[in-house]
């Protein structure tokens, strides 16, 4: 196994479980929520395809990585990128995130600079600032992460069911974009994570990226689903070019929250298009 070592707790290592493969310009591709680097596959075959070093992992708590109960914060979370990076030693980076995965990138770019990063690319994407605000109208009602917190505290496993199926529009796409099996697979996947990270992370999605955003000076492709019930596109990607100078936004007409899976072609003929620049 390839891991990357990030820090400590209770004097037991904290690893971060990665893939690496191919050879060529590097793109590294970071997870949504529960999931882990797995639900790459459908982008990880075009791209080794087209000539791309790819590299993917699994974010603490999830997947294969430790499962600590510390550093579901997005500095931390970044920080985790950050050590990957150094590691491997990556220039030329195409960032690649998708839903909590691009907070990720934005908070990279936004703390770090983009000296070893060349493009970015933010799939149904978490940013801007999703907290309703006085100074942020436009977001969703605290409320609703209280509501999701008290789910996963009363029953993980059914809040689970209820979040993927949302997450693949399932009752409206069930057997044309996404198989039983495949939904099925994500649910083990949800299932395999740590249950604390998987409620910690919610505080995580709060997290006001805007100073971030205005320090991206890479070209950046943003995809993002119109029917997205998680990320719902006007509260997130509809806003992105008022931060981002050098964006580029690509709506899928019904694409649910998971695109990756659900429009893997559409997403992947973009996403080509945009590397090769």
């Amino acid at each position: 196994m390839s891991m990357v070592r990030v820090g400590s707790q209770n004097g037991s290592d904290i690893d971060i479980y990665f893939e690496d493969h191919g050879s060529g310009p590097p793109v590294v591709l970071i997870h949504g929520y529960p999931l882990n680097g797995r639900s790459w596959e459908r982008q990880e075959r075009a791209l080794l395809e087209a000539g791309y070093r790819v590299i993917s992992y699994d974010r603490r708590g999830f997947g294969q990585s430790s499962k600590p109960t510390v550093g579901y914060d997005y500095d931390t979370l970044a920080a985790d990128l950050a050590a990957l990076i150094d590691h491997l030693d990556l220039t030329g980076i195409n960032l690649v995130g998708s839903s909590m995965g691009t907070g990720e990138v934005t908070r990279y770019l936004g703390s770090r600079g983009s000296a070893r990063v060349r493009r970015a690319a933010l799939l149904s994407a978490l940013p801007p600032f999703l907290l309703k605000t006085d100074g942020n109208p436009g977001g969703v009602d605290g409320e609703v992460f209280d509501g999701i917190k008290a789910a996963l505290l009363g029953d993980r496993f059914a809040y689970l069911e209820t979040f993927l199926t949302d997450s693949y529009n399932a009752d409206v796409l069930g057997g044309s974009r996404i198989s039983d099996q495949a939904w099925h697979a994500s649910f083990i996947a949800a299932l395999e994570a740590s249950a604390y990270a998987t409620y910690a992370c919610v505080d995580s999605w709060l997290t006001d990226f805007r100073p971030d955003l205005r320090r991206f000076d890479v070209p950046t492709l943003v995809i993002h689903g119109t029917d997205d019930r998680i990320l719902p596109f006007r509260a997130t990607a509809e806003r992105l070019p008022d931060f981002i100078e050098d964006v580029r936004v690509v709506t899928l007409d019904h694409g649910p929250h998971n695109i990756a899976w659900t429009y893997a072609d559409e997403v992947n003929a973009a996403l080509l298009t945009f590397l090769a620049e």
